[in-house]
């Protein structure tokens, strides 16, 4: 049986690859590639990611990905047929468990415990009746004050609240027409910025290396905004600016997330865990990373910002 985990090591340390190195170039987390190498697979994200971080990490050093991802497949095989064999002897340990417990409770006991319940119960019942009757004498009395204050002070309490409210309301209704209309003109003037600056913006592809894919964005906003959306199936992504990372995460199917890029970013990367099911949009505009090579699961995208 193949060690897989030590099969990519070996192939590592034969690239004199450091964990770092890889880290670098497949931009999978240094604790993913050790889990990987250490056959922990259980501290991956889910079993796609399993799959796709060992498929990148074998094109990366080289060797054949298929053989190490059937003997995985065997290895998932056998460990839930072991699992399912150990289900009905767990059962019938548990069965035994209750059946012994249930003929341990002797007649005898049952029967002491009803004495016990019948001894009690009278008192029970006077205990109960007591609470219930100075409970309803509390509950009139105390309702019958309330009613006598609120009958003594209703009339100055019904004028004075007229007053109160017609003022209120009149401060309510002007207070909400000047936030309605500082309100328009804010998403009037946002929609305006956003329209002119995604306008002339232009990304063309300038270079293509395996699974690294370079663009050059043209006549770019300010502040970029990029948009990932999951569609079909959940995907991991996750964005660096100017070298320095952003953010990283797992959409679920139809979620979202938009980041904002800083003003005066000159290049930033995108790494793609799940591409097929991963919509990308740059200010608002579409871009079509998939029209470079299609069938490609896992990508790295460089986007250097031609800033004007």
């Amino acid at each position: 049986m193949t060690d897989i985990g030590k099969t990519l090591q070996n192939a590592r340390n034969e690239k004199h690859y450091t964990l770092d190195d890889l880290q670098q170039i497949t931009k999978i987390q240094k604790r993913y590639l050790i889990a990987i190498e250490e056959n922990n697979f259980d501290a991956l994200p889910g079993d796609f990611y399993v799959r796709a971080f060992i498929r990148q990490y074998a094109d990366t050093v080289g060797i054949k990905a298929d053989k190490l991802l059937s003997e995985l497949d065997e290895q998932a095989g056998k460990k839930k047929v072991e699992e399912t064999e150990e289900e009905p002897t767990e059962a019938k340990t548990r069965t035994e468990a209750v059946r012994r417990q249930q003929q341990s409770s002797t007649p005898s006991q049952v029967s002491q415990s009803f004495d016990k319940f019948m001894h009690y119960l009278p008192t029970i019942i006077i205990v109960g009746v007591v609470v219930i009757i100075i409970g309803s004498i509390y509950f009139v009395v105390a309702g019958n004050k309330k009613e006598a204050n609120q009958a003594a002070s209703s009339t100055n309490v019904s004028i004075s609240s007229d007053v109160s409210s017609s003022k209120k309301s009149s401060k309510k209704e002007s207070s909400s027409e000047e936030v309605s209309s500082s309100s328009s003109k804010k998403e009037s003037s946002s929609s305006s910025e956003s329209s002119k600056s995604s306008k002339g913006q232009k990304i063309t592809n300038t270079a293509v290396s395996g699974s690294r894919f370079t663009y050059s964005l043209t006549s770019p906003a300010k502040k970029n905004k990029i948009k990932f959306t999951s569609k079909g199936g959940s995907a991991w992504s996750s964005i660096s600016v100017n070298g320095t990372a952003n953010w990283q995460g797992t959409l679920q199917n139809g979620a979202s997330h938009t980041v904002t890029l800083p003003e005066g970013t000159t290049s930033f990367n995108i790494s793609l865990g799940n591409s097929n099911v991963t919509s990308i949009t740059i200010n608002g505009k579409k871009f079509d990373f998939l029209k470079e090579n299609s069938t490609l699961t896992v990508r790295q995208i460089t986007v250097n910002v031609a800033n004007e």
